[in-house]
């Protein structure tokens, strides 16, 4: 779906944005040019950095052999 009319940027590329090491929505804007022109898209494109940072810090968090709150003596 398009989140940024303006430019013509997509959900998908702000993923992909994420998949390729951006790690906040400053970085993603850098990347994408989502954001820049009127800003209307800032609110949607924010919720979608959001929710695909928290998906793979999840699914990281699932790929360890044991959780993140052990330690070791």
């Amino acid at each position: 779906m398009y989140v940024c009319l303006c430019v013509g940027v997509t959900d998908g590329q702000i993923r992909d944005a994420i998949y390729e090491g951006c790690c906040s929505y400053k970085e993603v804007r850098a990347a994408t040019n989502v954001g820049t022109q009127c800003g209307k898209c800032a609110c949607l494109a924010k919720e979608v950095v959001r929710d695909t940072l928290a998906e793979l810090h999840v699914s990281q968090q699932a790929a360890l052999p044991y959780p993140v709150e052990f330690t070791t003596a």
